[in-house]
């Protein structure tokens, strides 16, 4: 399970270092890709799998599913850890993500969230919910 919160940076040659706890976790591989809310997700190699396995099961007559498939899939990459625990980050992927140069990578259970630090600090944003908020959804759920 991924939890924490990091903050570090991107190099001129769209590098990240991944927090050592979490490559531990991945195994010196990973799969990157385009997430929800303007971020991207690092999942371990089982998981990818099993995301895989879940999604095939969507009905492909339904044309967002298949959209969903092209972005997420599409978007999809391979990546293997340097000597420093980096891993590249495509230009689309850091496009998509609106990264600069400050990021947040965020323990997310299953997955690694890499933010952009201005989109995770900015005001009236969702991504981070008040003590109130969190409650309410929460409680949609009967937790």
């Amino acid at each position: 399970m991924f939890m924490g919160t990091y903050y570090n940076s991107i190099d001129a040659k769209n590098r990240v270092i991944v927090p050592s706890r979490h490559r531990d976790s991945l195994g010196g591989r990973c799969v990157l890709t385009k997430g929800l809310d303007t971020c991207l997700y690092i999942y371990t190699m089982d998981d990818w799998e099993k995301q895989m396995a879940k999604i095939a099961e969507l009905p492909e007559s339904d044309p967002e599913i298949r959209a969903f498939v092209r972005s997420f899939f599409g978007s999809a990459t391979e990546c293997e850890f340097d000597k420093q625990g980096r891993i590249v980050i495509p230009a689309p992927l850091i496009e998509y993500a609106q990264i600069k140069k400050d990021l947040v990578t965020v323990g997310a259970m299953k997955k690694i969230e890499i933010w952009s630090k201005e989109l995770w600090e900015e005001p009236g944003k969702e991504i981070q919910l008040s003590t109130e908020q969190l409650a309410g959804a929460l409680e949609k759920y009967n937790f």
